[in-house]
């Protein structure tokens, strides 16, 4: 399971928050176009550039938490 965490949301106010832990979905393709797929606030996923996010490693039991909130 891979997370990142916010960085910067301009023209997204409303579907990012800057220090918010997103959970990132697979996408090759988006990959290939400087892309990220996350779970916004919408609670759908959406594509967004990655330098609005910087990864970020988070401890098993955190990572089932994160999730459970979902």
């Amino acid at each position: 399971m891979n997370f990142v965490v916010c960085i910067k949301n301009p023209d997204y106010a409303a579907s990012l928050e800057v220090r918010k832990i997103y959970q990132v979905l697979p996408d090759s393709t988006a990959n290939r176009h400087q892309m990220i797929r996350i779970i916004d606030e919408s609670g759908e996923d959406y594509l967004y550039p990655n330098s609005y996010f910087m990864p970020i490693e988070l401890s098993a039991p955190l990572q089932q938490a994160i999730l459970k909130m979902s």
